[in-house]
Protein backbone atom coordinates (compact mmCIF):
# COMPACT_ATOMS: atom_id res chain seq x y z
CA UNK A 1 0.00 0.00 0.00
CA UNK A 2 1.48 3.81 -1.01
CA UNK A 3 0.89 5.99 1.43
CA UNK A 4 -0.20 9.39 0.81
CA UNK A 5 1.86 12.41 2.34
CA UNK A 6 -1.04 14.94 3.95
CA UNK A 7 1.12 17.62 3.34
CA UNK A 8 1.06 17.23 -0.56
CA UNK A 9 -2.32 17.28 -0.38
CA UNK A 10 -2.92 20.17 1.50
CA UNK A 11 -0.20 22.05 -0.74
CA UNK A 12 -2.09 20.81 -3.62
CA UNK A 13 -5.51 22.26 -2.53
CA UNK A 14 -3.58 25.82 -1.74
CA UNK A 15 -2.50 26.13 -4.87
CA UNK A 16 -5.88 24.65 -6.19
CA UNK A 17 -7.78 27.70 -4.13
CA UNK A 18 -4.92 30.08 -5.15
CA UNK A 19 -5.34 29.87 -8.88
CA UNK A 20 -8.83 30.19 -8.68
CA UNK A 21 -9.01 33.27 -6.90
CA UNK A 22 -6.54 34.79 -9.44
CA UNK A 23 -8.66 33.73 -12.54
CA UNK A 24 -11.36 35.46 -10.33
CA UNK A 25 -9.80 38.08 -9.91
CA UNK A 26 -8.84 38.22 -13.68
CA UNK A 27 -12.35 38.31 -14.50
CA UNK A 28 -13.30 41.12 -12.21
CA UNK A 29 -10.29 43.16 -14.16
CA UNK A 30 -12.44 43.20 -17.17
CA UNK A 31 -15.40 44.72 -15.24
CA UNK A 32 -12.80 47.08 -13.16
CA UNK A 33 -11.52 48.61 -16.19
CA UNK A 34 -14.75 49.21 -17.56
CA UNK A 35 -15.59 51.29 -14.24
CA UNK A 36 -12.39 53.10 -14.26
CA UNK A 37 -11.62 51.03 -11.57
CA UNK A 38 -8.16 49.22 -12.67
CA UNK A 39 -6.27 50.44 -10.05
CA UNK A 40 -8.33 47.46 -7.68
CA UNK A 41 -6.46 44.74 -9.61
CA UNK A 42 -3.16 45.19 -7.90
CA UNK A 43 -4.12 45.88 -4.78
CA UNK A 44 -5.80 42.69 -5.00
CA UNK A 45 -3.11 40.76 -6.36
CA UNK A 46 -1.42 42.39 -3.82
CA UNK A 47 -3.43 40.98 -0.96
CA UNK A 48 -3.39 37.38 -2.39
CA UNK A 49 0.38 37.51 -2.42
CA UNK A 50 0.86 37.72 -6.20
CA UNK A 51 4.29 39.89 -6.49
CA UNK A 52 3.95 42.34 -3.73
CA UNK A 53 7.05 44.60 -5.38
CA UNK A 54 5.15 44.76 -8.97
CA UNK A 55 1.89 45.47 -7.68
CA UNK A 56 2.92 48.07 -5.21
CA UNK A 57 4.74 49.52 -8.53
CA UNK A 58 1.12 49.02 -10.40
CA UNK A 59 -0.49 50.35 -7.84
CA UNK A 60 1.49 53.64 -7.66
CA UNK A 61 1.37 53.73 -11.82
CA UNK A 62 -2.42 53.57 -11.75
CA UNK A 63 -3.95 55.41 -8.34
CA UNK A 64 -0.81 56.89 -6.66
CA UNK A 65 0.27 59.16 -9.72
CA UNK A 66 -3.67 60.68 -10.57
CA UNK A 67 -3.93 61.20 -6.70
CA UNK A 68 -1.09 63.25 -6.60
CA UNK A 69 -1.89 64.88 -9.23
CA UNK A 70 -5.10 66.16 -8.30
CA UNK A 71 -3.32 67.14 -5.02
CA UNK A 72 -1.07 69.00 -6.56
CA UNK A 73 -4.07 70.31 -9.01
CA UNK A 74 -6.09 71.45 -5.61
CA UNK A 75 -2.94 73.27 -4.26
CA UNK A 76 -2.45 75.16 -7.04
CA UNK A 77 -6.00 76.54 -7.16
CA UNK A 78 -6.10 77.41 -3.43
CA UNK A 79 -2.88 79.32 -3.78
CA UNK A 80 -3.58 80.86 -6.92
CA UNK A 81 -7.03 81.89 -7.12
CA UNK A 82 -7.45 84.34 -3.94
CA UNK A 83 -5.16 86.17 -6.12
CA UNK A 84 -7.35 86.61 -9.08
CA UNK A 85 -9.41 89.47 -8.18
CA UNK A 86 -12.98 89.73 -10.27
CA UNK A 87 -16.15 91.94 -10.59
CA UNK A 88 -17.78 89.40 -8.44
CA UNK A 89 -14.36 89.00 -5.58
CA UNK A 90 -11.48 86.63 -5.81
CA UNK A 91 -11.68 83.27 -7.59
CA UNK A 92 -13.09 80.89 -4.94
CA UNK A 93 -10.48 78.10 -3.79
CA UNK A 94 -11.28 74.25 -3.21
CA UNK A 95 -12.93 74.98 0.18
CA UNK A 96 -15.54 77.96 -0.63
CA UNK A 97 -16.46 75.56 -3.79
CA UNK A 98 -17.15 72.51 -1.04
CA UNK A 99 -19.03 74.73 1.62
CA UNK A 100 -20.85 75.93 -1.78
CA UNK A 101 -21.81 72.21 -2.81
CA UNK A 102 -22.98 71.33 0.76
CA UNK A 103 -25.18 74.31 0.65
CA UNK A 104 -26.47 73.14 -2.57
CA UNK A 105 -27.36 69.68 -1.33
CA UNK A 106 -29.26 70.99 1.89
CA UNK A 107 -31.27 73.43 -0.71
CA UNK A 108 -31.84 70.59 -2.82
CA UNK A 109 -33.70 68.38 0.61
CA UNK A 110 -34.94 71.65 1.54
CA UNK A 111 -36.85 72.29 -1.79
CA UNK A 112 -37.18 68.24 -1.84
CA UNK A 113 -39.52 68.93 1.72
CA UNK A 114 -41.00 71.37 0.26
CA UNK A 115 -42.42 70.31 -2.83
CA UNK A 116 -43.73 67.05 -1.00
CA UNK A 117 -45.43 69.26 1.41
CA UNK A 118 -47.11 70.77 -1.06
CA UNK A 119 -48.18 68.11 -3.13
CA UNK A 120 -49.45 65.85 -0.02
CA UNK A 121 -51.63 69.31 0.98
CA UNK A 122 -52.60 69.04 -3.06
CA UNK A 123 -53.90 65.15 -2.00
CA UNK A 124 -55.49 66.01 0.90
CA UNK A 125 -57.58 69.07 -0.95
CA UNK A 126 -58.84 66.28 -3.79
CA UNK A 127 -59.31 63.57 -1.36
CA UNK A 128 -61.87 66.49 1.03
CA UNK A 129 -63.82 67.34 -2.15
CA UNK A 130 -64.40 64.03 -3.47
CA UNK A 131 -65.41 63.17 -0.10
CA UNK A 132 -68.02 66.17 -0.36
CA UNK A 133 -69.47 64.81 -3.51
CA UNK A 134 -67.90 67.79 -5.38
CA UNK A 135 -65.44 65.42 -7.57
CA UNK A 136 -65.51 67.92 -10.81
CA UNK A 137 -63.24 69.78 -8.27
CA UNK A 138 -60.61 67.91 -8.26
CA UNK A 139 -57.49 69.64 -9.64
CA UNK A 140 -54.42 68.16 -10.62
CA UNK A 141 -52.57 71.37 -9.42
CA UNK A 142 -48.27 71.60 -10.57
CA UNK A 143 -45.62 72.95 -8.06
CA UNK A 144 -44.32 76.04 -9.18
CA UNK A 145 -41.67 76.58 -7.05
CA UNK A 146 -37.81 76.78 -7.85
CA UNK A 147 -36.19 73.38 -9.04
CA UNK A 148 -33.63 71.78 -6.85
CA UNK A 149 -29.97 71.58 -7.89
CA UNK A 150 -30.30 67.32 -8.60
CA UNK A 151 -33.40 68.25 -10.30
CA UNK A 152 -31.81 70.18 -12.50
CA UNK A 153 -29.35 67.58 -13.18
CA UNK A 154 -31.73 65.37 -14.24
CA UNK A 155 -33.24 67.40 -16.45
CA UNK A 156 -29.82 67.84 -18.04
CA UNK A 157 -29.40 63.94 -18.54
CA UNK A 158 -32.50 63.42 -19.27
CA UNK A 159 -32.56 66.62 -22.33
CA UNK A 160 -29.38 64.80 -23.48
CA UNK A 161 -30.07 61.43 -23.86
CA UNK A 162 -33.25 62.31 -25.44
CA UNK A 163 -31.31 64.47 -28.13
CA UNK A 164 -28.32 61.32 -28.43
CA UNK A 165 -30.95 58.76 -29.02
CA UNK A 166 -32.54 60.63 -31.80
CA UNK A 167 -29.50 61.27 -32.84
CA UNK A 168 -28.60 57.88 -33.05
CA UNK A 169 -31.25 56.68 -34.44
CA UNK A 170 -31.13 58.88 -37.99
CA UNK A 171 -27.34 58.43 -37.52
CA UNK A 172 -26.67 54.69 -37.59
CA UNK A 173 -29.25 53.47 -40.18
CA UNK A 174 -27.64 56.56 -42.67
CA UNK A 175 -23.95 55.53 -41.71
CA UNK A 176 -25.15 51.42 -42.60
CA UNK A 177 -26.35 52.51 -46.01
CA UNK A 178 -23.71 55.08 -46.77
CA UNK A 179 -20.86 52.06 -45.83
CA UNK A 180 -22.57 49.28 -47.83
CA UNK A 181 -23.46 51.48 -50.99
CA UNK A 182 -20.28 53.81 -52.76
CA UNK A 183 -23.33 56.07 -54.20
CA UNK A 184 -24.99 56.85 -51.01
CA UNK A 185 -21.83 57.53 -49.35
CA UNK A 186 -21.31 60.26 -51.96
CA UNK A 187 -24.44 61.82 -51.45
CA UNK A 188 -24.23 61.80 -47.83
CA UNK A 189 -20.54 62.93 -47.48
CA UNK A 190 -20.93 66.54 -48.64
CA UNK A 191 -23.57 66.76 -46.44
CA UNK A 192 -21.58 65.66 -43.38
CA UNK A 193 -18.59 68.14 -44.41
CA UNK A 194 -21.07 70.92 -44.57
CA UNK A 195 -23.32 70.76 -41.00
CA UNK A 196 -20.24 68.97 -38.92
CA UNK A 197 -18.65 71.94 -38.06
CA UNK A 198 -21.88 73.92 -36.90
CA UNK A 199 -21.81 75.62 -33.74
CA UNK A 200 -24.91 74.66 -31.72
CA UNK A 201 -25.32 78.32 -31.09
CA UNK A 202 -25.75 78.98 -34.98
CA UNK A 203 -28.22 75.84 -34.50
CA UNK A 204 -30.15 77.49 -32.21
CA UNK A 205 -32.43 80.32 -33.48
CA UNK A 206 -33.08 78.35 -36.19
CA UNK A 207 -34.11 75.36 -33.96
CA UNK A 208 -36.16 77.67 -32.01
CA UNK A 209 -38.17 79.57 -34.57
CA UNK A 210 -38.94 75.74 -36.10
CA UNK A 211 -39.72 74.51 -32.54
CA UNK A 212 -42.63 77.40 -31.75
CA UNK A 213 -43.97 77.37 -35.37
CA UNK A 214 -44.79 73.37 -35.24
CA UNK A 215 -45.27 73.65 -31.41
CA UNK A 216 -48.28 76.04 -30.86
CA UNK A 217 -49.45 74.04 -27.88
CA UNK A 218 -47.08 74.41 -24.53
CA UNK A 219 -49.52 71.98 -22.80
CA UNK A 220 -47.99 68.83 -24.26
CA UNK A 221 -45.79 66.13 -23.19
CA UNK A 222 -42.23 68.43 -23.72
CA UNK A 223 -41.75 72.12 -23.03
CA UNK A 224 -40.83 73.99 -26.27
CA UNK A 225 -37.36 74.40 -24.10
CA UNK A 226 -36.55 70.96 -23.57
CA UNK A 227 -37.53 70.36 -27.45
CA UNK A 228 -34.60 73.38 -28.58
CA UNK A 229 -32.36 72.06 -26.44
CA UNK A 230 -33.42 68.16 -27.50
CA UNK A 231 -32.93 68.76 -31.00
CA UNK A 232 -30.13 70.98 -30.69
CA UNK A 233 -27.91 68.37 -29.07
CA UNK A 234 -29.05 66.09 -32.08
CA UNK A 235 -27.94 68.41 -34.50
CA UNK A 236 -24.62 68.58 -33.23
CA UNK A 237 -24.06 65.04 -31.86
CA UNK A 238 -25.45 62.53 -34.76
CA UNK A 239 -21.96 63.41 -37.08
CA UNK A 240 -18.95 61.30 -35.06
CA UNK A 241 -21.79 58.39 -34.86
CA UNK A 242 -22.55 58.47 -38.63
CA UNK A 243 -18.43 58.67 -39.97
CA UNK A 244 -18.29 56.23 -37.63
CA UNK A 245 -20.91 53.83 -38.61
CA UNK A 246 -19.99 54.52 -42.28
CA UNK A 247 -16.03 53.48 -41.75
CA UNK A 248 -16.93 50.89 -40.06
CA UNK A 249 -19.37 48.67 -41.96
CA UNK A 250 -17.29 49.98 -45.58
CA UNK A 251 -13.76 48.34 -43.70
CA UNK A 252 -15.95 44.82 -43.10
CA UNK A 253 -13.98 42.09 -44.79
CA UNK A 254 -14.51 41.27 -48.25
CA UNK A 255 -14.77 37.99 -47.43
CA UNK A 256 -17.47 38.22 -45.31
CA UNK A 257 -19.53 39.93 -47.92
CA UNK A 258 -18.36 37.08 -50.52
CA UNK A 259 -20.22 34.34 -48.13
CA UNK A 260 -23.22 36.53 -47.92
CA UNK A 261 -23.51 36.22 -51.76
CA UNK A 262 -22.52 32.91 -51.61
CA UNK A 263 -25.50 32.00 -48.75
CA UNK A 264 -27.88 34.11 -50.82
CA UNK A 265 -28.90 36.60 -47.39
CA UNK A 266 -31.04 38.93 -48.21
CA UNK A 267 -30.03 42.42 -47.45
CA UNK A 268 -31.86 42.18 -43.99
CA UNK A 269 -30.08 38.88 -42.71
CA UNK A 270 -26.72 40.65 -44.24
CA UNK A 271 -27.00 43.86 -41.87
CA UNK A 272 -27.96 41.69 -38.33
CA UNK A 273 -25.19 39.06 -39.03
CA UNK A 274 -23.00 40.18 -40.86
CA UNK A 275 -22.81 43.50 -41.45
CA UNK A 276 -23.52 45.02 -37.31
CA UNK A 277 -21.56 42.42 -35.51
CA UNK A 278 -18.55 43.11 -37.66
CA UNK A 279 -19.17 47.44 -37.36
CA UNK A 280 -20.34 47.57 -33.70
CA UNK A 281 -16.44 48.21 -32.33
CA UNK A 282 -16.40 51.57 -34.60
CA UNK A 283 -20.04 52.23 -34.09
CA UNK A 284 -19.88 52.22 -30.42
CA UNK A 285 -16.47 54.28 -30.58
CA UNK A 286 -19.15 56.82 -32.73
CA UNK A 287 -21.88 56.59 -30.13
CA UNK A 288 -19.30 57.48 -27.32
CA UNK A 289 -17.87 60.70 -29.00
CA UNK A 290 -21.38 61.56 -29.64
CA UNK A 291 -22.77 61.50 -26.09
CA UNK A 292 -20.12 63.63 -25.43
CA UNK A 293 -20.42 65.97 -28.20
CA UNK A 294 -23.96 66.24 -26.98
CA UNK A 295 -23.20 66.71 -23.26
CA UNK A 296 -20.78 69.86 -24.11
CA UNK A 297 -23.41 71.21 -26.44
CA UNK A 298 -26.81 70.93 -24.28
CA UNK A 299 -24.66 73.22 -21.82
CA UNK A 300 -24.37 75.97 -24.10
CA UNK A 301 -28.41 75.11 -25.57
CA UNK A 302 -29.32 74.99 -22.20
CA UNK A 303 -27.77 78.77 -21.42
CA UNK A 304 -30.41 80.23 -24.26
CA UNK A 305 -33.04 77.90 -24.47
CA UNK A 306 -33.56 78.57 -20.62
CA UNK A 307 -34.45 74.48 -20.18
CA UNK A 308 -34.05 74.14 -16.39
CA UNK A 309 -30.49 72.30 -15.95
CA UNK A 310 -27.20 72.95 -15.61
CA UNK A 311 -26.57 74.94 -17.90
CA UNK A 312 -29.70 77.27 -17.22
CA UNK A 313 -27.88 77.26 -13.46
CA UNK A 314 -24.62 78.36 -14.85
CA UNK A 315 -26.43 81.05 -16.65
CA UNK A 316 -28.82 82.05 -13.61
CA UNK A 317 -25.54 82.27 -11.31
CA UNK A 318 -23.79 84.51 -13.99
CA UNK A 319 -26.28 86.90 -13.87
CA UNK A 320 -27.52 86.78 -10.13
CA UNK A 321 -24.34 88.22 -9.58
CA UNK A 322 -23.75 87.54 -5.81
CA UNK A 323 -20.91 86.89 -3.70
CA UNK A 324 -21.34 83.17 -3.70
CA UNK A 325 -22.30 82.91 -7.65
CA UNK A 326 -18.50 81.99 -9.02
CA UNK A 327 -18.41 79.60 -5.97
CA UNK A 328 -21.79 77.68 -7.38
CA UNK A 329 -20.69 78.23 -11.20
CA UNK A 330 -17.21 76.17 -10.24
CA UNK A 331 -19.51 73.30 -8.48
CA UNK A 332 -21.73 73.07 -11.51
CA UNK A 333 -18.38 72.95 -13.95
CA UNK A 334 -17.11 69.90 -11.92
CA UNK A 335 -20.67 68.48 -12.15
CA UNK A 336 -20.59 68.82 -15.81
CA UNK A 337 -16.85 67.27 -15.85
CA UNK A 338 -17.74 63.91 -13.42
CA UNK A 339 -21.17 63.55 -15.04
CA UNK A 340 -19.53 63.83 -18.92
CA UNK A 341 -16.79 61.02 -17.22
CA UNK A 342 -20.11 59.47 -15.75
CA UNK A 343 -21.64 58.88 -18.95
CA UNK A 344 -18.35 57.76 -21.12
CA UNK A 345 -17.97 54.94 -18.53
CA UNK A 346 -21.74 53.68 -18.80
CA UNK A 347 -21.36 54.35 -22.88
CA UNK A 348 -17.80 51.87 -22.70
CA UNK A 349 -19.36 49.13 -20.20
CA UNK A 350 -22.41 48.78 -23.35
CA UNK A 351 -19.57 48.90 -25.63
CA UNK A 352 -17.92 45.63 -23.43
CA UNK A 353 -21.58 43.94 -23.47
CA UNK A 354 -21.77 44.14 -27.05
CA UNK A 355 -18.63 43.63 -28.51
CA UNK A 356 -15.47 41.32 -28.24
CA UNK A 357 -11.97 42.39 -28.03
CA UNK A 358 -9.23 40.24 -27.78
CA UNK A 359 -9.33 39.91 -24.18
CA UNK A 360 -12.96 38.67 -24.34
Amino acid sequence: MTAIDPHALDTQAKAARRAKLFTRINKADTWFQVLGLSWMTPILKAIAGDNPKAQVKEIWKLLGVPVLAILCFLMLWGTLAPKVQTSLGAIPGPSAVWEEAVNLHYDAMAKAEKKAAFEERVDKRNARLIEQGKADEVKDIAYTGSPSYYTQIWTSIKTVFFGFLIGSAIAIPLGIFAGLSPYANAAINPLVQIFKPVSPLAWLPIVTMIVSALYTNNDGMFAKSFLVSAITVTLCSLWPTLINTSLGVASIDKDLISVSKVLKMNTYSKVTKLVLPSALPLIFTGLRLSLGVGWMVLIAAEMLAQNPGLGKFVWDEFQNGSSQSLAKIIVAVLTIGIIGFLLDRVMFALQSLFTFSNNR
